[in-house]
């Protein structure tokens, strides 16, 4: 069990960062809200991926450290978790939220005046912070502050307890838009890697209408997890996965490959698998620099885009799948609980130890 630090003010129980394989539990003192701000007390929070790269490897520049502080002077140790959910608590005078309603928080915090922001492409903010980084506090602690207009109140129909799978829901919806494609019914789609992005991007093709969907997946538990939403599955540490996918297509290949992986081997595959004039969408996060298979690239008339985070809207559009049925299967998202207590043992480390059993492990902070 994480060790519990002593602290004199002792206010509400968080899970910090301080630095690789370094995460306690400790007493702190509760973020206060300014004007316009809310206090949401979390209810669950998800693990992604990016945190448990900040356990293993951190700090990143995503995080703000003593030498590299942020601009409101926070640095390491900090809360983590930014895929969150809770209920509002003390909603300020006129405010269109009430006490108790159940909010889906939007972690980013944007400048709102940078010219990314007034385009609207506030995924391309020159400040981009976000909640569970550069704030200080985050969804690994009891309670959060965040703007009024940050909170996404949920219907009835989309559980409390699921909510915090929103967020990297949202991830591959933006992602599904920057491809410009707006018809999926017909789409031959590859789908790299049947992890936490990789099985979110299958729930939400599968609600646009894609049945061609076609996912290159190693281990066998990932492939399982995803069989039901998916065409076929591929293990390519046994299969030449663009020779499969060239007869599964009738010697095509695909028009769209996600790259939720980001390992060159699946880079090679993807281009190979691609048809002339295909797209090549990246929404892995690299650890490495990469090298462009740039002669298959060139001949074959390759698009590649690239996304990361996501936009304003997109939190509306998935909430709205989930609360007309559209979204089926995303309870599967969920594949462990935790207690705040045992973020480290349970959360952090059976992640490392047991990832490719996970998809989603939440933690409960209160």
């Amino acid at each position: 069990m994480a060790q519990v630090q002593n602290d004199e003010k002792r206010l509400i129980k968080a899970a910090r960062y301080y630095g690789q394989h370094d995460i306690r539990i400790d007493r702190v003192e509760e973020p206060k809200p300014g004007d316009g701000q809310v206090i949401v007390d979390v209810e669950w929070c998800g693990i992604c991926g990016s945190d448990l790269h900040e356990y293993i490897m951190g700090p990143s520049i995503a995080l703000p450290t003593k030498d590299r502080p942020a601009a409101n002077g926070v640095h390491i140790p900090v809360t983590l978790g930014h895929e969150l959910c809770g209920r509002v608590r003390g909603a300020p005078p006129g405010s269109r939220l009430k006490d108790g309603d159940a909010v889906m928080v939007d972690p980013r915090v944007t400048c709102h005046s940078c010219l990314p922001c007034k385009a609207g492409q506030s995924y391309c903010c020159s400040k981009l912070g976000y909640v569970g980084g550069n704030t200080g506090f985050g969804g690994y602690g009891e309670t959060v502050v965040v703007d009024e207009d940050s909170l996404h109140v949920l219907p009835p129909q989309v559980p409390l307890e699921y909510a915090a799978v929103i967020e990297p829901l949202v991830i591959v919806n933006h992602a599904i838009k920057v491809s410009g494609v707006t018809n999926w019914k017909d789409r031959d789609v590859l789908v790299l890697g049947g992890g936490p992005i990789g099985f979110a991007l299958l729930l939400i093709l599968k609600a646009l209408g894609a049945y061609q969907v076609m996912v290159s997946e190693p281990t066998s538990t990932r492939r399982a997890q995803v069989s039901d939403f998916a065409r076929t599955t591929i293990n390519p540490l046994e299969d030449n996965v663009a020779q499969r996918i060239h007869e599964l297509t009738d010697g095509r290949g695909v028009e769209v490959v996600f790259d939720c992986a980001g390992v060159p081997a699946g880079l090679e595959s993807g281009m190979d698998a691609l048809r002339h004039h295909g797209l090549y969408m990246m929404v892995a996060v690299w650890e490495k620099p990469i090298t462009i298979p740039c002669w298959k690239f060139l001949a074959k008339h390759i698009t590649m885009k690239g996304t990361l985070i996501f936009g304003d809207g997109d939190i509306e559009e998935v909430i709205d799948m989930m609360a007309t049925g559209k979204l089926e299967g995303y309870e599967r998202m969920v594949t462990g609980r935790i207690a705040l207590d045992d973020i480290v043992e349970q959360g952090f480390e059976e992640l490392l130890n047991n990832k490719d059993a996970h998809i989603k492990i939440l933690v409960r902070p209160r």
